[in-house]
């Protein structure tokens, strides 16, 4: 049974000498600042001012209410007309316009077909284009007639805003890059310095070492984690649309995670820039590509959907995203928790018996 008391003096050693480093200040606090940032101004799916060539053989009002439908919104511009007389095919190979609308002569009266050429080598911006341009012939321009009329309800991002789906996300990617990187570095600090052998002097098991060094960070991730959330609900305006107690009680549980993740790696880390690499290497990519952050985990070959269950932040993506944007409470997320809880008391299992192992 670990003696508290061992742990609290092993835990207090370790807030001494974060206070005492800049270095580890800065990975806590400034880091994660810039990354937020960085990538949440970085990594923005919309498309705005999109260069547009208008053809217009109806020269009626009709045409130009169409027109004016288009430019008086903040996803298209429309090119001037001295470079409009140019072909549209080379307008798209020098990059001067990403789409064309071509207006036929009895658009109005006999014709309400209007032809929109996109620019498709980026085809998420031409598939954006396109719904762009069908928003605004839908609903800025309706014109009466026959038919079936589909009226869409967009529920939770009704304006489509990428922040709401990156930033919450965002707050997934660089906890665990911070929690991990900073637990695996202050352990093969200890090893690298020399100052591990003056622990194992006093009378304290592997595990009493771990869960000292782990307590101090776990606080710090928190902290980190409600500054993240802060700066991007200002910055972003993002919603936070669920109860924070359930926020914190999850990522205490995903920073638990990510410190055990960090401990796994301390314990095969030799050095502390070995260390830095095997945890950016676990943390940063895996959680980018297999996490569902940037990519739909079903659209993924089967092999990497079954990889992603091992990656800690594809749960804390469901829970980050389902609090913030859509108010999810306990019931709906408690699979993901336990799944989170399941993989920390694993690796810390793990952890303790190739850190025993490692001091025999």
């Amino acid at each position: 049974m670990p003696n508290l008391n061992r742990i609290k003096a092993i835990a207090e050693k370790e807030v001494f000498h974060i206070l005492r480093d800049s270095r580890t200040l800065t990975i806590i606090f400034i880091m994660p600042l810039l990354q937020l940032i960085i990538f949440g101004y970085a990594m923005n799916m919309e498309i705005r001012q999109v260069p547009l060539v208008v053809d217009d053989s109806a020269l009626n009002s009709s045409s130009q209410a169409l027109i004016d439908a288009f430019i008086h919104t903040d996803y298209f511009r429309l090119v001037p007309k001295d470079e409009g007389i140019l072909n549209p095919g080379e307008l798209f190979k020098e990059r001067r316009a990403q789409a064309t609308l071509s207006i036929p002569q009895g658009f109005g009266k006999d014709s309400f077909t209007v032809l929109l050429k996109i620019d498709a080598s980026d085809p998420n911006s031409a598939q954006m284009i396109q719904n762009y341009a069908n928003g605004i012939v839908n609903n800025r321009f309706a014109i009466a007639g026959a038919g079936i009329t589909l009226q869409p309800l967009i529920l939770y991002n009704p304006d489509l805003k990428s922040s709401f789906f990156f930033v919450p996300g965002l707050i997934a990617l660089i906890l665990v890059m911070i929690c991990a990187l900073l637990t695996s570095i202050s352990i093969s600090r200890e090893k690298e310095m020399g100052t591990m052998e003056q622990i194992l002097v006093s009378p304290v098991s592997a595990t009493e070492i771990l869960l000292g060094k782990v307590l101090p960070y776990i606080f710090l991730g928190l902290m980190d984690a409600l500054l993240i959330l802060g700066v991007g609900m200002l910055l972003f305006q993002v919603p936070f649309r669920g109860e924070f107690i359930v926020f914190l009680g999850f990522t205490f549980l995903y920073v638990l995670t990510s410190l055990c993740l960090g401990l796994l790696v301390s314990t095969v880390a030799k050095t502390q820039q070995g260390a830095m690499m095997m945890a950016l290497g676990m943390t940063l990519l895996p959680t980018l590509l297999l996490s569902g952050y940037m990519f739909p985990i079903s659209s993924m070959p089967v092999i990497l959907q079954k990889i992603t269950y091992i990656i800690p932040a594809r749960y804390y993506l469901q829970i980050i995203r389902g609090i913030m944007l859509k108010g999810n409470s306990v019931r709906h997320l408690y699979q993901s928790g336990l799944s989170l809880l399941i993989m920390s008391v694993t690796m810390l299992i793990i952890a303790s018996r190739r850190f025993k192992l490692r001091l025999s």
